[in-house]
């Protein structure tokens, strides 16, 4: 850390023996000087060097015992970057040195390789973390039943966008554009989600095949702005707080996508480039028998060890970082059930869960697990501790299947109340449950309607990678049609779906450019794809603008009617003392659902009752009641209008079977209303108009 008139470095290590700091050009090119840290006080290796200045570029070799068969792996030939960097410069070459073992070598990873990784691989460099924040640009917290969530790359949303200059496309400047950051607030979202923007590295496999880790989810450093985001990579540190107070300034969130479950060192067979060289017994979980091997709960090779309490340190270390400095809102954990995993499995009271339960910073922010992992007893939706918010998959598979057809009106229901039966303990809110039925890993919208398979040929996988469980329907053609039928069919689910995202209880969440029904060409794991199939189409929103109006009527009515966002679970369960009851199932005829119709219907009402009470206190609320008709059948069904307490008129005023805005129009109870093939519904009650006044004599 620079401090005016030099730098401390700092490095954990446990079971080093010497730590040499490494200073290089301003390139990174040449290395100059190489300086022992002096100190080594609680595993702490550290030393102050005077008259370093910001723009110093640097990084470290760790020596110590290099006995893989006993989890070490020490080589002091691997220059290895600073785990708290701040900015990066460069970026890796793939050479056999970047390895600490010798590639082709009889004994494998029990070998040492003594070639120099320097010339390979990127180095840190000392910042400046100087930035003036006006009072307005610093973060104004969106209360979580207002919040709406919308997903987006930080590359692939601007890569393509024509009002954005073109040395700026694809970086934390572009997304700062002013036409950019206008038409995400137009959309009615309230907080932005970056998929990972800390560095990261492309997985050589797929540099051989011509391809990227687009996504990002290969991550090397937890402080650090990836500088490919950044138009001017010295500076990308920055820009990226640059992007957050112009967002901020707009009044809306951002909420980053971290990955602290793993690193792109992968496993035994893996590059050293940090971590493995700093500590590996203390950074990574490894087999308790068998300590060359690296437990593999994440799918990519290894897991990071949340149970050192170093380790646990320099994550929430990481967490505060972002929040202090650079003024982010909120985190969405990938492979959130890892943070929670202790040696014994999943544990909600987890030292790391419990760190940022009672943490004064980290209280302040959204937290958002992605409530699976690929280790035993991986799926946890649900049983995440309070304060916590879930994705939800069990919504978004239910309502791809209700839309399909494959499911009923019993399975829908409950996903419709914030999931009340996954949620509703420990005082959790329905917010708890971030509903979405398209992010990035999977179909777009489009697509959802326009495949029945997937289509990832040109993952170079043979078609192998990404599920097969898509619970998508193509509506009678596989692909792109010009039948205009098909189309008018496609347009309306996609219309069905996002109706059913937005006026559902709990907090929902839309992928960018389903507004306008992006289309990734049927590939539906395109975390390789840094090109066409993954970056946003701007032409594409041209063509949708019906749909864009339609999300920004949703958006609109859903800020409009605090009924959608209540912060009390729906139960259905009757007041006895308020003769309320705050949802009520109805039948095509009107009455309230039997129990035998749950299993077979497809066609149903969730009427909301405006009068339900709101808050702990045993009082009637004020707000509106609304209706909303769910059609899933292939024909249309004459779905009669409930009688309810307050009035008897009703106005409609939304229903997906139209392209565009609806004309005004009332209803009574008891009128029906003809529910057109596969279409949604919403109407609001009315106030009854007076009585007319008796004539005069």
């Amino acid at each position: 850390m620079w401090d005016g008139k030099g730098v401390n470095f700092a490095l954990f290590s446990a079971n080093a023996t010497r730590v040499e700091l490494c200073l290089f050009d301003e390139e990174g090119k040449e290395e100059r000087q190489r300086i022992d840290l002096p100190e080594f006080t609680d595993e702490i290796w550290h030393g102050y060097v005077p008259r370093l200045d910001p723009g110093t570029v640097y990084g470290y070799r760790v020596y110590g015992p290099y006995e893989p068969e006993k989890g070490h792996r020490f080589n002091h030939n691997k220059l290895l970057l600073d785990p708290y960097a701040r900015a990066h410069i460069g970026s890796l070459t793939w050479d056999d040195a970047c390895f600490g073992y010798t590639i082709g070598a009889e004994n494998a990873d029990l070998s040492f390789d003594e070639r120099d990784s320097a010339p390979f691989v990127p180095k840190c460099v000392v910042v400046d973390p100087t930035f003036e924040w006006r009072q307005e640009s610093r973060r104004h917290q969106v209360p979580w039943d207002r919040t709406i969530i919308y997903e987006l790359h930080v590359r692939g949303y601007t890569k393509l966008h024509p009002k954005v200059p073109k040395r700026q496309r694809g970086t934390f400047a572009g997304l700062s554009n002013p036409e950019v950051i206008a038409y995400i607030r137009s959309l009615g979202v309230t907080s932005v989600e970056l998929l990972p923007v800390f560095t990261f590295v492309n997985d050589r496999h797929l540099l051989d095949k011509g391809l990227t880790d687009y996504w990002g989810y290969n991550t090397i450093g937890f402080f650090a702005p990836d500088p490919r985001y950044a138009a001017q990579q010295r500076t990308a540190l920055q820009e990226f707080k640059e992007m957050i107070a112009r967002f901020h300034d707009a009044g809306l969130e951002v909420i980053l996508d971290v990955v602290y479950n793993h690193t792109s060192e992968g496993n035994e067979m893996g590059p050293t480039l940090s971590f493995k060289g700093i500590d590996n017994a203390s950074y990574y979980r490894l087999m308790p028998d068998k300590p060359r091997y690296y437990i593999n709960d994440t799918g990519t090779g290894n897991t990071v060890n949340l149970s050192h309490p170093r380790v646990m340190q320099m994550v929430t270390d990481s967490l505060r970082y972002w929040v202090q400095e650079t003024e982010v809102d909120g985190f969405r954990f990938d492979l959130g059930t890892i943070l929670a995993r202790e040696p014994n499995g999943f544990d909600n009271k987890s030292g790391f869960l419990k760190t940022c339960s009672q943490d004064p910073v980290l209280g302040t922010v959204k937290l958002i697990a992605e409530p699976w992992d690929l280790g035993p007893g991986g799926y946890q939706v649900g049983e995440f501790p309070p304060g916590w918010a879930e994705w939800n998959d069990k919504f978004r598979d239910t309502t791809r299947g209700f839309w399909k057809g494959d499911d009923t009106a019993g399975t829908l229901a409950p996903r419709l109340c914030a999931s009340g039966d996954v949620f509703d303990r420990h005082g959790r809110k329905p917010w708890s449950s971030v509903n979405f039925v398209t992010v990035h890993d999977g179909f777009t919208l489009n697509d959802l309607v326009t495949y029945n398979d997937k289509h990832n040929e040109a993952n170079g996988e043979d078609n192998k990678d990404g599920s097969s469980n898509n619970r998508s329907w193509n509506c009678g053609v596989e692909g792109p049609t010009r039948d205009a039928q098909i189309c008018k069919l496609r347009e309306r689910q996609m219309r069905n779906m996002l109706g059913t995202l937005l006026l559902s209880q709990g907090t929902p969440m839309l992928l960018a450019g389903d507004e306008f029904g992006r289309t990734q060409q049927g590939n539906n794991n395109a975390y390789c794809q840094d090109n066409e199939i993954s970056w946003v189409n701007w032409k594409t929103a041209t063509k949708g603008r019906s749909l864009i109006d339609f999300v920004q009527q949703l958006t609109e009515i859903r800020h409009r009617y605090p009924i959608l966002r209540r912060n009390r679970f729906l139960t259905g369960i009757f007041n006895e003392e308020l003769g309320i009851k705050d949802v009520t199932w109805v039948h095509p005829s009107g009455e309230e659902m039997k129990e035998e119709s749950w299993k077979t219907d497809r066609c149903f009402g969730m009427l909301i009752d405006g009068r339900a009470q709101p808050t702990g206190l045993r009082r009637r609320g004020s707000d509106a009641t609304l209706l909303i008709v769910f059609n899933s059948y292939h024909e249309p069904v004459p779905f009669a209008i409930p009688a309810t307490v307050g009035s008897e008129h009703w106005s409609l005023l939304l229903d997906t079977n139209k392209a565009s805005a609806i004309q005004a129009k009332s209803f009574k109870s008891g009128d029906k209303y003809d529910a057109a093939a596969r279409s949604l519904q919403l109407f609001v009650l009315s106030p009854d108009p007076p009585a007319p006044e008796p004539a005069q004599v």
